[in-house]
């Protein structure tokens, strides 16, 4: 049977699921998307041949609506859509800090609800999609869930308190690595090389760690040992990583992250 699927607030993120979609076999045609712009939805439509409505129409023709505002629109876009969504349509919500409870107080009785926190490298299908299923949603809705994330990269289940922890280390998580290569390629700067020879070296670097982490199996523990030779130059670097704290800023901005997160889900944002 065919499923049709909406798209509501479509930016990157939202553009980025489409075309992972229509890349993994989902026809235009099941396709919708709302945006706040005529211009951005003409944009959609000549890109990806998807067909752009307004937010009630969404939620009475979709089988599933995939809700990518921000959180701070959350609320107002659930009450637009509350008089329009039946109790058997998927919803499934990115909004950072949004449980799956406050969705579901706001629609009907027994309206099933997945969430899911994925991350910016979804537009060039390098995702990770952290995923928990609300109160009514089952096994279906979950697959059906995967099945459009992973479109876009890998996912996850989680249970929902695991929630605010995952968004703090992978939804925020390539904002860290931007901010460390960025310091990287500034010390690169100092040290003498031109900015473009610095930022190839330490991307190339970047990119060959994470393949060796993803595919290696090993520890990174292990990995950096292999790097770390008695009295030479990494030892030397990692000792002054350590002395300026780095280890410790790192695990305190996680936790400044979770924080946020749950802020964010208290109403407090």
């Amino acid at each position: 049977m065919t499923q049709r699927v909406a798209v509501l607030g479509a930016g990157k993120i939202g553009e980025a699921l489409l075309s992972g979609m229509i890349r993994a076999g989902f026809s235009p045609t099941d396709l919708l998307v709302t945006t706040r712009r005529p211009e951005r939805a003409e944009e959609l439509r000549a890109r990806h041949g998807v067909e752009a409505v307004s937010n009630a129409e969404a939620a009475k023709t979709a089988d599933t609506l995939i809700l990518t505002v921000k959180p701070q629109d959350m609320g107002a876009l659930l009450d637009e859509l509350a008089p329009h969504v039946p109790a058997q349509r998927l919803v499934i919500s990115g909004a950072a800090g949004i449980t799956t409870a406050f969705i579901e107080q706001r629609l009907a009785e027994g309206t099933p609800v997945v969430r899911v926190m994925t991350n910016t490298p979804a537009v060039v299908e390098e995702a990770m999609s952290v995923i928990s299923a609300g109160t009514h949603a089952t096994e279906k809705h979950l697959v059906h869930t995967e099945e459009i994330f992973n479109a876009v990269g890998k996912s996850l289940r989680v249970p929902e308190s695991q929630q605010d922890a995952a968004t703090a280390l992978s939804g925020s998580g390539p904002a860290y690595f931007y901010y460390l290569v960025e310091a990287m390629i500034d010390a690169g700067i100092l040290l003498g090389l031109p900015r473009a020879q610095a930022h190839d070296l330490i991307v190339q670097a970047a990119t060959g760690a994470a393949v060796m982490l993803r595919d290696s199996g090993e520890h990174p523990v292990r990995l950096r040992e292999a790097v770390t030779s008695p009295a030479g130059t990494t030892i030397n670097a990692i000792r002054e990583l350590e002395k300026h704290g780095v280890r410790a800023a790192l695990i305190a901005a996680l936790e400044a992250a979770r924080d946020r997160s749950r802020e964010l889900a208290s109403g407090n944002g």
